[in-house]
């Protein structure tokens, strides 16, 4: 594997904590970004750190999601609601190129860390800012975190059965969201700056990711359709409102397989596998118009043939016909699957103990300069003192800011 990244060179301050900001910190440092995370410092019977470290399933007391979500990123302690950690991170900032903050709007401007103050030192400096609301509007200092941001957004409204309450996937998918709109907003804004100066004359700009917009980004048609016709999307299941047939069938082995036939050749296909050429044939049933007026019926029909087949011989004879399929996968299928094994999605790591862990691989894959893994997420503060050195401390300034517990 090469040892070029794409983003060899650039550096990044990252200020978040939990997801949405250092989930997109872990983006760039997959890449080859110089990725430091701005951690506080241990105090008073307090653990300190990201309180990430702290979440879900641990290991001697660390969360095995840290050891992916902070991988390749350098910890450094800084308490910043001392004025001499801010102006540490002042400091690191003159020569970063991107800022990551996920606190509350106006935060950072008490502290002294707003985009106004940071790049009047750093003209070309990108920050990029993820908050619940964003930067303005009414709701702008309202706490805003993923659940909110889906719900807003009009994620959980779609999600679940009509005659049921809405539900959420077990998962913080708005926070991600926001991450990834983030990432492609801070990489437009490097590009714009690279191309009109670059890093020494270029002007950089502040990068405002709202999370109830990210998922908003993701709602397809719903509001012109609203706007035309007055139509308000509904839940709907386990199926795609308008898309017939894409649905999740039970087998005679109880499992579930989505079969997704909605396209016009595509849905031929399946009637001959199903030995059904009577409606493959039918013109009424010739394009997607025609079949989203006879969902119920066509999913009762594919419904009968799936649960008179085992879930292995049904897959062999969608696969056979060319039908877009699959099991509905659980992470127990996914850690031994051939094609996540094949592609490197399952990477095998070790923790500094040796503990060996399998972690998610590197999305995106790029040929020529691919991302990479490593080090797992670090110990707190591992980097401090590196990163103090490298920016003009000296080991008496580094011991003097540890006695006032700055770092």
């Amino acid at each position: 594997m090469s040892a070029k990244k794409p983003l060899d060179g650039i550096k990044v301050i990252e200020l978040g904590q939990l997801i949405a900001g250092p989930f997109a910190g872990k983006m760039f440092a997959e890449f080859g970004a110089e990725v430091i995370k701005i951690e506080p410092p241990a105090a008073d019977g307090q653990p300190g750190g990201d309180p990430l470290r702290q979440w879900r399933k641990l290991h001697d007391g660390t969360s095995l999601w840290w050891y992916a979500q902070a991988r390749n990123k350098k910890s450094v302690t800084i308490n910043l609601r001392l004025e001499e950690g801010q102006e540490i991170v002042r400091k690191l900032a003159r020569d970063a190129d991107i800022v990551i903050e996920n606190f509350r709007p106006g935060t950072m401007e008490k502290w002294g860390l707003g985009y106004d103050r940071l790049s009047a030192e750093n003209p070309g400096l990108i920050m990029l800012r993820l908050s619940g609301y964003g930067q303005t509007g009414p709701y702008r200092d309202q706490a805003g975190f993923g659940a909110i941001g889906e719900s807003m957004g009009g994620l959980r409204y779609l999600t679940g059965y009509p005659d049921r309450p809405p539900v959420r996937p077990n998962l913080s998918i708005g926070d991600s969201l926001a991450s990834l709109h983030g990432v492609i907003g801070a990489m437009m804004a490097l590009h714009h700056r690279n191309m009109n100066g670059g890093r020494v004359s270029g002007k950089g700009q502040v990068v405002d990711v709202a999370l109830y917009e990210a998922v908003f980004a993701m709602l397809e048609s719903t509001l012109p359709e609203f706007d035309m016709y007055g139509l308000v999307r509904e839940r709907s299941g386990s199926n795609l409102s308008g898309i017939v047939p894409s649905n999740t069938y039970l087998t005679k082995d109880s499992q579930h397989v989505l079969i997704a036939a909605n396209g016009d050749s595509i849905f031929k296909r399946l009637c001959a596998a199903m030995g059904r050429g009577d409606l493959g044939s039918d013109p009424t049933l010739a394009d997607n118009a025609g079949r989203a007026k006879r969902a119920e019926e066509l999913d009762a029909v594919i419904g009968a043939w799936a649960a008179a087949h085992d879930a292995a011989a049904l897959l062999a004879m969608l696969d056979a016909a060319q039908v877009p399929n699959g099991k509905i996968y659980s992470i127990a299928d996914i850690a031994r699957d051939p094609q996540y094994l094949a592609r490197e999605m399952i990477r095998q790591c070790s923790l500094k103990d040796g503990t060996p862990l399998k972690l998610p691989g590197i999305v995106p894959k790029l040929s020529d300069t691919p991302g990479d893994i490593n080090w797992v997420g670090p110990e707190l503060g591992a980097h401090t003192e590196e990163v103090l050195r490298a920016h003009g401390y000296d080991a008496a300034a580094i011991a003097e800011l540890r006695r006032t517990k700055t770092i």
